[in-house]
């Protein structure tokens, strides 16, 4: 009877998980991963709350407890950053997290013992690099994607030829967040765990504003100011590592530094380039091929291969090689331009501008309806059968094609949808 009710709570909340845009694929490892990091009553408890941030209230409302004992179990839930609480203004408000950027990664941001981080890590590894379904999920559905890379600013030229507006620029959401803090990379550390690691500085995950709040007073990260964080970045930077963060211009949440080996988002965005699992910069690098000798230090700092050796086609060298770019695949990080000793690459703007969210809620909107789970944000107190029934039926209706065709069109998502959320906001 026990196991009946563990699998029923985790399924619950795999269903519940799949609510948000970019989905959970319910699978053994799945389950497992979860029977760790949480309890099967917890999880139970957790199927049932809103996508939406709620009060204690909310909760002990949907759980038909007393608030006291609401108020117990959120508390417990939030010092493990399963749940983030935020407060503000007197009031505290939870969400759940997606796994990915969510409570996956808060598991490995610090070192703990009331769990096992070595199974866990294994689990995670075959979950998400040998299953596929959930890394497929996360970062090839839709064409609005959770992250972005942000440009390589030693790269960019100094004469100001290019235009690069601050939101482009990890360096200005580090200055201008309201909060900042730093934890251990969930990637590497899962690979630690595996012994897989590479060299790369650990002690680098970076998070912001009302994610980096919680997690600093619940021990996952510590705080740190404006110079330490720049100092990070640029520690980032000399060891060639991509800033890969929130897809927003406006109240970014995490920025990571990912190596090509050990980061999600790079192996991601070699695995599955051609679906383009990362959003890029605004620019391209572009390869001078009279001055480029082929020495294939371009080629060795390309976090996601997107640059490879071709033969010159040099009558009076015939070994001689050339840098070839894969502009479908690029990232336009800029690593390269940093790694070229001849001064043969630069940095040049893409023909069309990629369309970043304005913030977290327009970016969400926009993967629910490409997702065809805009039904989901709309109506999501699942409690109330009437909110059941009337997602079921906006879920059909989003499924006809002249409707999802238009609501996913650029136009949409770019003009309209983004007025009609600043109109809200004031």
């Amino acid at each position: 009877m026990s196991h009946h009710v563990m699998k029923s709570g985790y399924t619950a909340l795999a269903d519940r998980l799949n609510r948000f845009p970019q989905g959970a694929p319910p699978t053994k490892l799945l389950f497992n991963i979860l029977s760790i990091l949480m309890e099967e009553k917890e999880a139970e408890l957790l199927s049932q709350i809103p996508i939406k941030p709620f009060t204690a209230k909310k909760a002990a409302g949907i759980w038909k407890m007393p608030l006291a004992d609401a108020q117990k179990v959120l508390e417990k839930l939030a010092d493990k950053a399963i749940l983030l609480d935020v407060e503000k203004n007197g009031t505290t408000t939870y969400t759940l997290p997606p796994p990915m950027a969510g409570f996956f990664e808060f598991s490995l941001m610090r070192t703990r013992g009331d769990i096992d981080q070595k199974v866990l890590s294994e689990l995670f590894y075959e979950y998400l690099n040998v299953e596929e379904d959930f890394i497929k999920t996360l970062f090839t559905d839709g064409e609005t994607q959770l992250g972005r890379t942000f440009v390589h600013e030693p790269a960019l030229p100094s004469d100001n030829s290019l235009h690069v507006l601050d939101y482009e620029r990890a360096s200005e959401v580090i200055r201008t967040a309201k909060k900042r803090a730093i934890g251990i990379c969930y990637c590497r550390h899962k690979m630690h765990h595996m012994d897989k690691a590479c060299n790369a500085p650990m002690d680098i995950c970076m998070t912001f504003n009302n994610s980096a709040d919680p997690l600093v007073r619940h021990g996952f990260a510590r705080p740190v100011d404006v110079a330490e964080g720049l100092d990070l970045l640029q520690q980032a930077y000399d060891n060639n590592l991509v800033q890969f963060g929130e897809n927003v211009r406006q109240g970014v949440n995490f920025i990571c530094n990912c190596c090509g080996c050990c980061c999600e988002a790079m192996i991601a965005a070699r695995r599955f380039g051609m679906l383009h699992p990362v959003h890029t910069t605004n620019f391209l690098p572009e390869i001078d091929e009279e001055k480029c000798n082929g020495c294939i230090r371009c080629v060795q700092a390309c976090p996601v291969e997107a640059i490879g050796l071709v033969s010159a086609n040099d009558p009076s060298q015939p070994k001689r090689q050339k840098a070839r770019l894969s502009e479908d695949i690029c990232l336009g990080c800029g690593l390269c331009v940093r790694a070229c000793s001849k001064d043969a690459i630069r940095l040049v703007a893409r023909d069309e501008r990629v369309i970043t969210p304005i913030d977290s809620t327009h970016r969400v909107v926009m993967m629910a309806i490409e997702r065809g789970k805009l039904q989901h944000l709309i109506f999501d107190n699942r409690a109330l059968y009437s909110h059941r029934a009337m997602a079921a039926i906006l879920g059909v209706v989003l499924k006809l094609t002249p409707i999802k065709q238009a609501m996913a069109s650029d136009q949409f998502k770019s003009r309209y949808l983004e007025t009609l959320i600043r109109r809200f906001r004031n």
